[in-house]
């Protein structure tokens, strides 16, 4: 699983021109699954990113999580972080997982994240054709892999 992590002070997803979902405060969460992901890898990431220290404290240091500003999480569904770029100019899409094996690692996810924040995740839709608006507050955006953990 691969996800771009974006500290926002605000998110929404848009769907056929209605919000779906919007937040304020909190972590703009992109999430790709690949074909090798398992539940292990889901409950990992979840973890990592549910203690991720980068709201600032009293003296301006990221030292706080996300609980302890009380901020949310919005988590859209993107095969595309799995994109092979290195030959030609198409992506190739082959190491992101099919819907089938994908939906359910998701919701996996979604249920995880959500135990572990103690509240309820916004979301996207799995699959469907999204405008996804935030302001990148900062900007911090990290980047995590469970292929690459370090």
């Amino acid at each position: 699983m691969r996800a771009v992590i974006q500290r926002v002070s605000s998110a929404s997803v848009t769907i056929n021109g209605e919000v779906k979902a919007a937040i304020g405060l909190g972590f703009m969460v992109l999430l790709g699954i690949e074909a090798a992901d398992t539940k292990d890898d889901a409950g990992w990431l979840s973890g990592k990113i549910a203690a991720l220290r980068i709201f600032g404290d009293e003296n301006g240091l990221m030292n706080k999580d996300i609980k302890e500003v009380n901020g949310d999480i919005l988590l859209v569904s993107q095969f595309t972080l799995h994109a092979a770029y290195k030959k030609g100019n198409r992506p190739s899409f082959i190491k992101a997982a099919r819907p089938e094996q994908a939906i359910p690692l998701y919701e996996y996810f979604i249920a995880a994240l959500s135990e572990k924040l103690g509240k309820q995740v916004a979301t996207g839709t799995f699959g469907a054709d999204m405008k996804v608006a935030l302001v990148n507050d900062g900007p911090v955006t990290i980047i995590m892999d469970t292929k690459d953990p370090a």
